[in-house]
C-alpha cells in the first residue's frame, strides 16, 4: 500500500512513459481549513484523469473542467491562487474567505520523476528543487527535514519516508500496524529474532530483521521523526529494546499489554538507567479506546495515538486504554 502522494508520483512515471501528456499539482500554502496539508499533490492527464487530491474536490472538478477544455497548455510551471474572494470561496467549496496556493508543472523527462522514484525506493530523504521559471529539476539528499519552501524563482518540496516505525515482534498484530503506517508514509522495519514467526511475512514494502530489538534501536539512531512499538509481550525482547528507544529522540515509544503489566514493564525499566522524564515518554497500555477488539481495529487505535503525539494533540484523559478501563471496572 503506498501513501497518496507517493502513488502520484508513481502514475506522473506511468503516464509519461505511456506518452499522455500530464501536469503535477502541488498545495503551496493555504489559508483557512483545509482538507490536505501543504505538499499534497494530484497529477491530472490531458483527458482529465486524476489520481490525488489538493482540495475537497470543488478544485479537482474545475481543473479537470480546464483541462478537457484547454489541454494541458502550460509549457513551465505556474502559481495559482483559488479563493481570493468570498464568491470564489463559495464556488470551490472552501471556507468564508479561505484561500489556496498551487503549483502546476507540466510533467516531461526533465521533471526527473523516474530519478526520484529510484531514490526513494532505497529510502532516502529528498527535495527536489524545481526552477519555476525553466522547469528544471535538482534532486538532492535532504540533509534535514525542511518544510515545503517557495521564492520568486524555486519550489523546493521534501520526499520520503519523513518518518520511521520500528516494531519489534512479527506477529499477526504486526502485520496490520504495518500495513496501515506503509499507507501513512512511514518507513516500517518488522524486528524480530524468532524465526518461527518471521515465516511467511507477507506484507510488502516492509523490511523485516533478524536481530536482538535492542540492537536494532541502537542501530537505527532513532530521531524525532521515528516511532518504537513492541509486540511481542516478551520482555526479554521487549524491555531492553524499549530502554535504549526511551533514552532516544524518538516521538513515540509504546508496548502492548495489560494495565497490569504495564504496572510491571514500568517498575522493570525503572531498575536501568533511565530517568523519571524517560518512564514518562512511555505509552502503556497503547492505543486509543474506540473499544478494539480484532487486530485490525487494535493497529488503528495505536496508530491514531501515534498520530496525535506526531501532531501534537493533547488528547483528553477519557479516551486513554487505562482510564477507560478503569472507569468500567
Amino acid at each position: 500500500m503506498d501513501s497518496i502522494d507517493l502513488e502520484v508520483l508513481k502514475t506522473c512515471e506511468l503516464w509519461i512513459k505511456a506518452g499522455r501528456r500530464c501536469a503535477l499539482v502541488t498545495v503551496i500554502k493555504t489559508w483557512g481549513s483545509s482538507p490536505r496539508p501543504e505538499g499534497a499533490t494530484l497529477v491530472i492527464a490531458e483527458d482529465g484523469s486524476v489520481v490525488g487530491s489538493v482540495s475537497g474536490g470543488c478544485i479537482e472538478d474545475d481543473l479537470i473542467e480546464r483541462v478537457r477544455n484547454e489541454g494541458i497548455v502550460r509549457t513551465h510551471p505556474e502559481i495559482v491562487t483559488y479563493g481570493i474572494t468570498a464568491d470564489e470561496a463559495h464556488r470551490f467549496g472552501l471556507p468564508c474567505g479561505g484561500t489556496i496556493q498551487l503549483a502546476i508543472e507540466p510533467i516531461s523527462g526533465q521533471s526527473k520523476i523516474a530519478e526520484l522514484l529510484q531514490r526513494l525506493s532505497q529510502h532516502e530523504l529528498i527535495t527536489r528543487r524545481l526552477n519555476l521559471r525553466t522547469g528544471e529539476v535538482d534532486l538532492a539528499l535532504a540533509a534535514d527535514v525542511i518544510s515545503l519552501q517557495l521564492t520568486e524563482t524555486t519550489l523546493t518540496t521534501l520526499h520520503g519516508p519523513r518518518w520511521r516505525l520500528l516494531i519489534i515482534g512479527a506477529g499477526q498484530l504486526s502485520r496490520f500496524l504495518a500495513s496501515i503506517a506503509l499507507g501513512m508514509d512511514y518507513h516500517v522495519t518488522v524486528c524480530d529474532p524468532r524465526e518461527e514467526y518471521r515465516e511467511g511475512w507477507q506484507v510488502e514494502g516492509v523490511h523485516v530483521v533478524h536481530a536482538m530489538p535492542d540492537d536494532m534501536v541502537v542501530e537505527m539512531r532513532l530521531d524525532s521523526r521515528s516511532a518504537v512499538v513492541a509486540l511481542t509481550h516478551d520482555p526479554k525482547l521487549d524491555d531492553l529494546a524499549l530502554m535504549e528507544a526511551l533514552k532516544s529522540e524518538a516521538f513515540y515509544v509504546g508496548a502492548i499489554g495489560s494495565r497490569l503489566n504495564n504496572v510491571k514493564r514500568r517498575a522493570r525499566l525503572k531498575e536501568f538507567d533511565l530517568t523519571d522524564a524517560d518512564l514518562a515518554k512511555l505509552h502503556g497500555p497503547i492505543g486509543l479506546y474506540i473499544g478494539s477488539k480484532t487486530p485490525a481495529e487494535i493497529a488503528i487505535s495505536i496508530l491514531a495515538e501515534m498520530t496525535a503525539v506526531k501532531n501534537k494533540v493533547r488528547l483528553p484523559l477519557e479516551i486513554s486504554v487505562e482510564h477507560a478501563k478503569n472507569s468500567s471496572a
